[in-house]
């Protein structure tokens, strides 16, 4: 009942055509591309030389923006911790409250 069922090739039946048969042809070569313009040059751009001045300025600019994401990121973690404290307190008031109010019945 349940077993699958493989099906089989059916017998062609009347008159079956051969295959068409292809005939190689023949590769014509193409003649090459014409050779393509020539870019043009880009203007010179004048390079940035990092003097001793830029330099303290990078260092001091990166040591700024490091330790105020570090203070942000501080901060969050600390306002987290200090939520799930508070959670944690008024959870065991509420429990506290709860049971006090079971013993008195």
């Amino acid at each position: 009942m349940l077993r699958p069922r493989i099906p089989t090739m059916p017998t062609p039946t009347g008159i079956v055509t051969p295959p068409a048969v292809v005939q190689p042809t023949a590769v014509e070569p193409t003649p090459p591309p014409a050779a393509p313009a020539p870019l043009p040059t880009p203007p010179s751009r004048p390079m940035v030389q990092l003097t001793p001045g830029t330099a303290v300025a990078l260092v001091g600019a990166g040591t700024a923006v490091v330790l105020v994401v570090g203070t942000v990121l501080v901060s969050m973690l600390l306002a987290t911790a200090v939520t799930a404290a508070s959670v944690a307190v008024c959870a065991l008031v509420i429990r506290s409250l709860i049971g006090q109010q079971h013993k008195r019945r």
